[in-house]
């Protein structure tokens, strides 16, 4: 047996099984078995081309499936999941909490601001904060999507690293005097807007909440996107 023949069994085999299967079977998960082994077997053939072409990079493809067996005499139903080729991990948002210099009722007209585009509810804004002021690099150490308790709309948790909560409280208590809107700040995540929290008192806890420009803004699927782009565990 030669290696090209070796490196296809386990999958050639998937592929056989699965199909005896649905013939002697037919059901609901049809379908969905005979996709995980025809995938299978794709992927293995691509992986061996590769190797003989003398590609030298690693191809992330593997077949995860989960089993759900409603009864003991009901269908079978696979679902299944062919991750993305490809390596690495995903860069980690960048987040900036600058202070808010001015909020006009119109699309911005020129760069330097933030176009909040209008609603059902509300204007187009222009939103400008000071880039050199505030704080950048921000380190998140959670994030995460829930629900409002008083609202019950979609919004994100983000603590701070404890050497991120300092400069947070110095940089939230300088904004409590000024008139509005300049006691607050905007939440810049990778270059966009994200929300622009009024700030009553120092906010010592190295805590905030990104509930969109607007309240109501994020949606569940939103929200959850952000928390996992914020989040450092993820």
């Amino acid at each position: 047996m030669n290696d090209s023949t070796e490196n296809l069994l386990p999958e050639t085999l998937l592929h056989d099984t699965l199909h005896a299967h649905v013939r002697e079977r037919d059901g609901d998960a049809g379908p969905y078995l005979v996709g995980l082994a025809d995938g299978a077997l794709r992927v293995a053939r691509r992986r061996q081309r590769l190797a003989r072409a003398g590609v030298g990079v690693a191809l992330a493809a593997a077949v995860a499936t989960a089993w759900v067996a409603v009864a003991d005499d009901g269908p079978l139903r696979a679902h299944v999941v062919q991750p993305a080729e490809g390596s690495g991990t995903p860069k980690a948002a960048t987040v900036s909490l600058l202070p808010v210099t001015s909020a006009t009722e119109r699309a911005c007209t020129q760069a330097g601001g933030y176009t909040v585009g209008a609603t059902a509810n509300h204007p187009a804004m222009c939103i400008h904060a000071d880039p050199a002021g505030g704080m950048s690099d921000v380190r998140v150490s959670s994030a995460k999507a829930q629900k409002g308790d008083i609202d019950g709309n979609w919004q994100v948790e983000v603590t701070l690293t404890p050497a991120d909560r300092t400069r947070f409280a110095t940089f939230t208590g300088s904004l409590v005097s000024a008139p509005p809107p300049r006691n607050e700040f905007a939440i810049v995540v990778d270059g966009e807007l994200r929300g622009t929290p009024a700030v009553a008192a120092s906010l010592t806890g190295g805590r905030f909440l990104i509930v969109g420009v607007y309240s109501g803004d994020l949606t569940s699927a939103q929200a959850h996107d952000l928390a996992q782009r914020l989040d450092p565990a993820r």
